[in-house]
């Protein structure tokens, strides 16, 4: 089944709010190159059943510039700049990340994992298994519903970045 962002919206209210924020935490807890590879696992499980209007693509036109920006980069200053994104280090990249709503930044890393995919995006590092931590916050994950995914998904890359009004 493909879900949208219409369809998802009444799962999204039934989701247990406690659960989401506690899955929220362990994830935040984990280090940075641990939430990069939780959420390469993340999207690359749950994509099939995200529909980019799941994740705001009509909204992704705005962070088009920032995810071409980091495409042209060498791989080792896409990982820089991914990591700096993820976490929230004061820079131009971050800061234009930060400008975006949540479900754009959503949507931002709905595409990013297709880029990486494409190859235009440096790869997942093939050695880089997850720790005991990284993997008890995935079977969190997986055990929540869909609507609840997306929400603890959507928590955390709102909170990627540095809004600059802030």
């Amino acid at each position: 089944m493909t879900y949208t962002a219409e369809s998802t919206m009444k799962i999204f209210i039934c989701s247990n709010p406690k659960t989401v924020v506690e899955t929220t935490a362990q994830f935040n807890a984990l280090s940075i190159d641990e939430q990069l590879a939780l959420l390469w696992n993340i999207y690359t499980k749950i994509r099939r059943s995200v529909t980019p209007a799941t994740s705001g693509a009509a909204r992704l036109q705005l962070a088009e510039g920032l995810l071409n920006e980091i495409k042209y980069m060498f791989h080792e200053e896409q990982l820089g700049a991914i990591r700096d994104l993820a976490a929230s280090k004061n820079n131009p990249i971050s800061r234009a990340y930060g400008m975006l709503s949540a479900n754009t930044k959503l949507a931002f890393w709905y595409q990013l994992t297709e880029s990486i995919e494409e190859g235009d995006i440096v790869p997942m590092p093939t050695f880089h298994q997850l720790s005991v931590s990284g993997s008890q916050v995935l079977t969190s994950i997986e055990v929540l519903d869909f609507g609840q995914q997306i929400t603890v998904l959507r928590n955390v890359v709102a909170n990627m970045g540095v809004d600059p009004l802030a």
